[in-house]
Formats: C-alpha cells, structure tokens, sequence
C-alpha cells in the first residue's frame, strides 16, 4: 500500500517549514501543492483577485519556484492520490477535499492582533481568513497543532484552541537563529526597517508616519529598509526616497541575515522580530515587546523539523494500528457470521 503525505504550502516561508518536516519522516511518498480553496473563493483565485493573498501572486509563484528548485513531487490540489496525513501552515480556509483526513497544522510564525475583523470571526462565524492569521487555530479540524512556545500555546489556549491539541514544538525557520550570524551580507551595524504587506492585503497603514517613526528610531545610523516580498516595489521604494532619503532599499535577500549584520530592527508586525530578539538586537515592534520576548519561538538548533515529525509518526502509528485493530475486528465478524 502506498503511504502518502500531503503538504499544503503558501508562502516561502510556509513551503520551506514544510520541506524540512518532509525530510526527518522517512517510509511515506511527500507530495506538496500550492495553497488552494474551494468555491467562490476558488472562482477569485482563478480571476486574480487574491494575488495579493497565499492563493495567487507572488506567493504561487514562489512556492512552485521552490518546488521546481529542491525536485520536489507535486500533486496540484492534492486530488491525484490518496493520503494518510495532510500538513498544513494555515486553517484558515480547509480544503473539502482534506477534510476527515488526519491534519497536522503548524504554526507559521507571529500572529495578526485580535483586531474589529478577528472578533467578528469569533461572534459572528464569518469566515476564519477574514481574521487574519489572528484566527489560527480556530478551525478545531486538525488533530495536533505544533506552536512555537509556551507563551503561544497559553496564547491560543486563551483563544479556544484545545489544549490536548497542542504540542510545544518549536516551528522550522526559527529556531535556530543564531545560524544566521554567518553571512556575507555586505553591511554592518546599520538600523534595519521591515516593512510589511498591509496595504496588499487590504489592511491599513499610515507608511509615511511609519517611514518617519523609523527615521526616529534609527538613531542616526545607515537605514536599510526590507521590503515584504508581497509589497508594491516601486510605490515602497518611492515613498523611502521621499521620507528617508539616503537608505538603501532591498526587495529580495535573506531577512534574516539582514538582521543578524543589524544593530537596530525596527518593525511593524513581522515574524522577524523573533530573529532580532534571539539575536540580542535592539528592537522596536507596534507589539509588545515585553510579550513578544514571551512568545519568542524556542531556539533548539534546528530540531523542530525532527521533533514535528515525530508527533506526526506517533499520529500515523496510531492510525496504523487502529487500521489493524478494524481489520481484526472484521476478521472476527466474518467468522462468527460464517
């Protein structure tokens, strides 16, 4: 019998999380897809009007990319076989197609605040991605959810999410910041600005207030601004050169290493902030920092690829084994009946 495991992917980040748990579960056949939808929201992702959003754009592109680059098997919508497990970097919208499948959602990295839209999502049951990634977990349709610390496991406790669910595994991608320190960016002991996707994806944000909050914040170092891979390049790189003229501005490059050749990091909201805070960097975020040190991922060198996929084997044991238990039972049936 062929053992099949799924991965939905989305962004960059999300598809290179998936990979590295593929690679520490041996004996099954891993297929990945881009992220996909059913119904109206399939029929926009279709006409182009989620560019902006994991089901189109750049963010389509740049999973296939990865997946083209790294050989890795791909089976479109997850239609082409069967499969005993399905993982996942996002709840927000579940596939027909994988659900009463055995689930296994990862946390993707910092979560949205628990703005007007996310509790909405919770009073009104609209539906979970009008929320933001604010709305993880909420689904309830996985059977473990691997977070990032203790701090996030209180946190998503504290929004409903079963505790029984959860597990504290630490998430790919950050975990292991430290790896970062060895690079070949070419500057140093600058003040770092990342920007973020708000304005694609609909949400609102003053830039100019922000680029001048920043412009503040940098005390008076070289400001090199990071721009979200999702972002209006050119509107960004226009409003950078008015507000803060003399930065220098990157759309593509290895954030993380940008921040480990840092002094200053300064964000709006952005995973990032974890790599400056394992860093020991200076920090400045629209959240808390003081409860962004709280949920600051666990730094395990790396294992959280290993340790998400054995809570995926113990899941895929229990599976085997009850599949043997339903087998024997049948077996017993048949005889009794014969």
């Amino acid at each position: 019998m062929n053992k099949n495991i799924l991965y939905i992917c989305g962004s960059r980040n999300q598809t290179i999380m998936l990979h590295r748990i593929s690679q520490n579960i041996p004996g099954y056949n891993h297929y990945f897809t881009p992220y996909y939808a059913d119904g109206i929201e399939r029929v926009a992702a279709r006409l182009g009007l989620l560019d902006f959003s994991v089901l189109g754009g750049e963010f389509y592109r740049q999973s296939t990319e990865y997946f083209a680059a790294n050989n890795l098997q791909l089976d479109f919508r997850g239609e082409a076989r069967e499969y005993e497990l399905v993982i996942i970097c996002s709840d927000l919208i579940i596939p027909k197609n994988i659900k009463g499948k055995r689930i296994v959602l990862v946390q993707e990295g910092m979560t949205d605040p628990e703005n007007l839209p996310y509790k909405m999502v919770k009073k009104l049951g609209i539906p979970y991605y009008f929320g933001g990634t604010a709305a993880t977990g909420l689904s309830d349709m996985y059977e473990i959810f691997c977070v990032a610390s203790e701090g996030y496991r209180e946190l998503f406790e504290m929004k409903g999410v079963k505790p029984e669910k959860i597990r504290v595994t630490g998430i790919p991608n950050f975990d292991n910041c430290a790896e970062n320190l060895d690079n070949d960016f070419p500057h140093k002991g600058y003040a770092l600005v990342c920007t973020s996707d708000a304005r694609e994806t609909y949400k609102t944000e003053n830039r100019k207030k922000f680029i001048l909050k920043a412009k503040g914040l940098s005390e008076g170092k070289q400001m090199i601004f990071k721009l979200h891979p999702n972002e209006n390049v050119p509107r960004a790189t226009r409003e950078i050169n008015k507000y803060a003229p003399g930065s220098i501005v990157y759309h593509k490059g290895k954030t993380d290493e940008m921040v480990a050749n840092c002094d200053i990091l300064i964000t709006h909201y952005s995973s990032v902030v974890y790599v400056g805070i394992a860093l020991g960097k200076k920090v400045h975020s629209s959240f808390d920092i003081n409860e962004l040190h709280r949920l600051s991922p666990i730094q395990n060198k790396g294992a959280s690829a290993s340790i998400i996929a054995g809570e995926c084997l113990k899941l895929l044991e229990v599976t085997v084994s009850k599949s043997v238990e339903n087998n024997l039972d049948n077996v017993r049936i048949a005889g009794m009946t014969a």
